[in-house]
């Protein structure tokens, strides 16, 4: 196994609250045999704070067809992945992005047309459960693939005049991904995910470029992208996140109950602004949500 599996199967692992354990287990119980792995990461996971907040959990399934049968929302989930729907457990309150594990391997690669999996999964995560030792070993795999990407992607965006730590090249790759999405954090929030905890990125760092070294030894074609060409596809990051955020957004009407109450309450906790949902945009969310959304786009709200 590289430095870089062995580091994140061992991130993996570390202990968390057990009513995050318990939660994760109650979330795979409800798709029985398809359930392969539940990671939990985000917010919560760096500030330990739980009560009061929205847990952020991703569920892996053999399939999507294994995890709802033939109904309509395996085809919504193959579309435009992921599916995410609300949960509650024990008093504390979650949403839950469900993946198969072939899209969760996919999107952590430089492929993805977006880059909402690799860039949360270059992030630190725990796998709270897990089917089996073969479906721990596809999440490392999986995972290792997020850093991999963020770096291949930050590299040719870096200042080449002056010199560059590797805790730097992190928060320019985070900042990137952040304008890469419509998110309601400031733009402070890609400094402070690394700023949360140095040592980790610091550490992490070097494993991945060994692992990038190592996959150029490898192959007899080496291929270096232009700065140009990374900035042309940043460029389609950016319009493929935002669209794809409205298209999730409208999906999470019909799959995600009080979705809309969602989205305002993330955007006044991290935006500081105070958007109130009147009674028509629950009548009619994705309507509503349309409305909202390019009024606090203008207003600075949502980058």
């Amino acid at each position: 196994m590289s430095e870089l599996r062995t580091l994140i199967a061992q991130e993996l692992s570390q202990p968390v609250d057990p009513r995050v354990s318990a939660f994760a287990g109650s979330i795979a119980a409800r798709y029985g045999e398809a359930a392969r792995a539940v990671l939990f990461y985000g917010s919560c996971l760096r500030t330990k704070d739980l009560d009061g907040q929205m847990l952020d959990f991703y569920l892996i399934v053999s399939s999507y067809e294994a995890a709802y049968g033939k109904s309509w929302l395996a085809r919504a989930n193959k579309r435009l992945p992921p599916n995410v729907f609300p949960a509650e457990y024990g008093g504390l309150v979650a949403k839950v992005a469900i993946l198969s594990e072939q899209d969760f391997h996919r999107l952590n690669r430089i492929s993805a047309s977006a880059v909402s999996v690799w860039a949360r999964f270059a992030q630190p995560s725990r796998l709270v459960w897990h089917a089996d030792p073969a479906a721990e070993a596809q999440a490392v795999d999986a995972i290792a693939g997020a850093s991999i990407t963020l770096f291949d992607m930050t590299f040719p965006m870096m200042d080449m005049d002056r010199e560059h730590s590797i805790l730097d090249l992190w928060k320019r790759g985070f900042e990137l991904t952040y304008g890469a999405e419509l998110r309601a954090e400031r733009k402070e929030r890609s400094d402070s995910v690394v700023d949360s905890d140095p040592e980790r990125y610091a550490r992490f760092g070097p494993a991945v470029v060994a692992a990038i070294a190592e996959r150029e030894r490898g192959t007899s074609l080496k291929i270096i992208a232009s700065r140009e060409a990374v900035e042309k596809r940043w460029r389609q990051l950016r319009r493929n996140g935002k669209l794809l955020t409205l298209a999730r957004l409208a999906k999470a009407s019909a799959t995600y109950a009080g979705g809309i109450d969602y989205l305002a309450w993330k955007i006044n906790r991290h935006a500081g602004t105070d958007y109130v949902i009147r009674p028509w945009q629950r009548k009619w969310p994705i309507l509503g949500a349309l409305v909202m959304l390019p009024r606090l786009i203008m207003g600075g709200a949502i980058k």
